[in-house]
């Protein structure tokens, strides 16, 4: 299940990915990759009253051919001969006794633009696709269908390339038919996927034992202890226990009636 994670993953991108350093020769700058908007700079006066902080604009290394003398500027982007996508590094040298700011540096996140030109999974759970389109390095995550929702079954750095590159990930498959798709998650918090493709798995059908349980509830297929992905629930939905493998400790839940995922299946264990 995917939980819109835009707050925590907007800031951990304006830290980390934009690289925002104010170092000590005074130098701001900003980092990402263009996506066809400008910059825009909140630019005090400096503390002398003489001048605006902001002495020198850099994008990519060539200086910004515009007046920044204005408590508040634009970065035209359009001046720099960038194209959607690529990356893009911006400077702002200030005065040491002054802190300009970047009022708007999500502008330079990537963006979720991805076309999937082709997207194959085999028996084994290895799952390849083709994609094109991209304007930054985001993470695809391959998704399975199981327990009534899509699950992450893993990720796949981006290459943020127009053209076609190739990606693959290996997943535990369940018994049976299999359904799978790409899908990613931008700034903007919103889920782009494409399409599903289905596949059909060797794995025998997991089976679980007992069905009133004490201490340890045990995993099998074919008669023998099996692996598999499980996820207990108690009655109000709360998520208890998740793990993989062929058997789950039960010793420190209370008496009464859980739920839990395993498989392909979703069904009732009690508690004794």
């Amino acid at each position: 299940m995917l939980v819109n994670p835009l707050p925590r993953f907007l800031f951990l991108l304006l830290l980390g990915s934009f690289g925002l350093t104010n170092a000590q020769d005074q130098v701001l700058s900003v980092s990402g990759y263009y996506q066809g908007l400008n910059l825009f700079i909140s630019n005090p006066i400096k503390s002398d009253g003489y001048g605006y902080c902001v002495q020198k604009v850099l994008v990519n290394g060539n200086v910004l051919p515009a007046s920044i003398q204005s408590d508040y500027f634009e970065i035209n982007l359009s001046l720099f001969d960038l194209k959607k996508g690529d990356e893009i590094f911006v400077e702002l040298d200030h005065g040491a006794e002054c802190l300009p700011r970047f009022v708007n540096p999500e502008v330079l996140l990537p963006l979720s633009t991805f076309i999937i030109n082709g997207l194959n999974a085999a028996s084994n759970g290895k799952v390849t696709w083709v994609a094109s389109n991209e304007s930054g390095k985001l993470n695809f995550i391959v998704e399975q269908f199981k327990w009534g929702r899509w699950v992450s079954a893993g990720e796949v750095q981006g290459k943020g390339l127009r053209s076609a590159s190739t990606y693959s990930l290996s997943i535990i498959p369940t018994s049976g038919k299999n359904k799978v798709r790409i899908s990613q998650i931008d700034n903007t918090g919103k889920i782009r996927s494409s399409q599903a493709v289905t596949f059909q798995s060797n794995i025998a059908p997991v089976i679980k034992t007992p069905a009133k349980v004490k201490t340890i509830l045990y995993f099998k297929s074919n008669g023998k202890p099996a692996k598999t992905k499980f996820e207990l629930y108690d009655a109000y939905g709360n998520l208890l226990i998740k793990g993989y493998d062929s058997q789950m400790n039960c010793s420190s839940l209370l008496n009464g009636i859980y739920y839990i995922n395993f498989d392909n299946k979703s069904e009732k264990i009690i508690k004794y």
